[in-house]
């Protein structure tokens, strides 16, 4: 059984990834909205990895045999100035996440719990990987700013962020990954 200490903070990081997913669902419409369907599917797919990665966390506690607590969130953000800041927000966003992500693995190793740092190291790699995708789409989006359909263009010609397709090596997520 993972310790104590770890489950507290992984309950944490299962609602943040939940806000994540609804930040991005909150960014998906506004492009939307915007008539921007490329970089609104681009944040669809995000909500949906984020959501996945909250029933990884899940799945981990449920196979270790721990209670299992889904907490709520707040309301994301769904008014932006322009075009950038979704994008400068998500970057802001997937930052944060990979300093959570690294406290998690690091109070594993502290307390002897290799089971859970082990766990940990998909979602590092991941991390790597997010913050990577997410930079190069703000560059791209702040020169596109006064054309949007620019970025829309880029995302139609290059594979950003889809990770190359499904992961074998990621974490089985409760329910299934949708």
């Amino acid at each position: 059984m993972p310790e104590q200490a770890f489950v507290d903070r992984l309950h944490e990081q299962i609602g943040y990834e939940f806000a994540a997913s609804q930040q991005y669902a909150a960014v998906a419409v506004y492009y939307e909205a915007e008539t921007l369907p490329r970089l609104a599917a681009f944040f669809y797919r995000q909500a949906l990895e984020e959501r996945n990665h909250a029933m990884m966390m899940v799945k981990y506690l449920l196979d270790a045999d721990v209670d299992v607590r889904v907490p709520g969130v707040a309301a994301p953000q769904t008014a932006f100035a322009d075009v950038v800041a979704p994008v400068a927000l998500s970057l802001e966003q997937e930052k944060r996440v990979t300093g959570q992500i690294n406290a998690l693995a690091s109070l594993a190793r502290e307390h002897g719990d290799y089971t859970s740092e082990q766990f940990m190291q998909w979602f590092i790699k991941e991390q790597v990987e997010e913050v990577s995708s997410m930079s190069d789409l703000l560059r791209v989006v702040q020169r596109a700013q006064d054309n949007p359909l620019l970025a829309e263009e880029f995302l139609a010609r290059e594979a950003i962020g889809d990770g190359g397709g499904e992961d074998p090596t990621a974490p089985e997520a409760a329910g299934g990954a949708i």
